[in-house]
């Protein structure tokens, strides 16, 4: 089915550049500044958004130019793609471009700009527009049960407990409703992982059951439709999401992006930030407390931690303080290092510690 209202906003789009040009105008586009300095906190949603700082792009100039002629070409495709009830990988939209001659996009980073450019000028998301990314594969164990629509159009119960293998339920790029029904569970709460290795270790330890949760694998940074399914668990289901990750910048950017969105997408943060979510990953202080072997900082993580302690996602004192010691120690740890005390003590002694803080 032709999806009308990505339709029309894209044709109203193409109309606006069009009517400028007829009317002896140059065409311009205006969008928010997509940088840290227009990152600003959205009391009402509790998310961090992009500000009223806004970049154009003009046809006076020759960039300007280019971008709207690629824009156009990007629309065409868009359009065709929804049409024909089809999508495409963003891998796949830069190739084809080749076809596009004098405009087509010299390296990927520039086509996948340009589509989330569209989304922050349409307010539309990337899904509307049948694009998805290479892959995913992050996944679900626990009992909460589904539909999923198949390849014939019909929807496919599927329990991510009793249904699945080892793996689990691999999460899809499109997880809106149209796609995915959330039915039923019982569970208390998620526990999204960052590693697949804890998050085997859990799976084999039977943590889902043990402790009437749902494991998400975040699969390092997770990608925008695991953050979406996180959100539409925890606000169509009530379910508190719980963030475990390894002790590091770099994991405490993803928890950051999962409860308050990311730079790159702030435009859509209201669909995919979660901002009740809390932290129970590693932190410095469990590198103190547990005696976790550790690994040295590197100047990139130095450099990092420094910049968290700039970013408005980090502002409370306990990431404060978190943050700043790790600094002094110099030391950063993964979620692995708890077998030090053996395979079952992350179940039985870390997140059951750690989860009676928050529940």
């Amino acid at each position: 089915m032709v999806n009308i209202k990505t339709d029309e906003v894209l044709i109203k789009l193409v109309e606006k550049m069009y009517n400028e040009l007829i009317s002896g105008e140059v065409p311009e586009l205006k969008l928010s500044s997509r940088t840290k300095d227009n990152i600003v906190f959205d009391q009402s949603m509790n998310v961090w958004k992009y500000g009223g700082s806004y970049v154009s792009r003009s046809a006076k100039t020759t960039d300007g130019a280019q971008f709207m002629a690629k824009a156009l070409y990007t629309i065409e495709f868009i359009m065709d793609m929804i049409k024909s009830q089809k999508s495409s990988t963003l891998r796949e939209m830069y190739y084809i471009s080749e076809g596009w001659k004098d405009y087509k996009f010299h390296t990927q980073d520039e086509s996948n700009m340009l589509a989330e450019d569209l989304e922050v000028i349409t307010t539309l998301m990337r899904e509307d527009f049948k694009l998805r990314p290479e892959e995913n594969g992050a996944s679900v164990i626990g009992n909460i049960t589904i539909e999923e629509k198949n390849r014939k159009g019909e929807f496919k119960r599927i329990n991510c407990r009793d249904d699945v293998g080892d793996a689990g339920y691999t999460i899809p790029y499109n997880v809106e409703k149209d796609k995915v029904k959330l039915i039923s569970h019982d569970a208390d709460f998620i526990l999204a992982i960052e590693t697949g290795g804890m998050f085997d270790r859990l799976v084999e330890n039977g943590f889902d059951e043990d402790f009437r949760s749902v494991l998400v694998h975040l699969k390092g940074q997770p990608a925008r439709s695991t953050r979406r399914l996180l959100k539409r668990l925890n606000n169509e289901l009530g379910l508190p999401v719980f963030v475990f990750t390894d002790g590091d910048p770099w994991s405490f950017r993803i928890f950051g992006s999962i409860a308050y969105g990311a730079i790159k997408t702030a435009h859509i943060s209201e669909w995919l930030a979660v901002p009740a979510a809390e932290f129970i990953g590693i932190t410095a202080s469990d590198i103190i407390n547990y005696d976790l072997p550790s690994d040295k900082l590197s100047d990139k993580d130095v450099s990092a931690l420094n910049s968290e302690l700039e970013d408005p996602r980090f502002s409370t004192e306990f990431w404060k303080q978190e943050i700043e010691t790790m600094l002094q120690m110099g030391k950063k740890a993964e979620q692995q290092a708890l077998a030090k005390y053996g395979l079952d003590f992350v179940t039985e002694k870390y997140l059951p510690d750690k989860l009676s803080d928050v529940l």
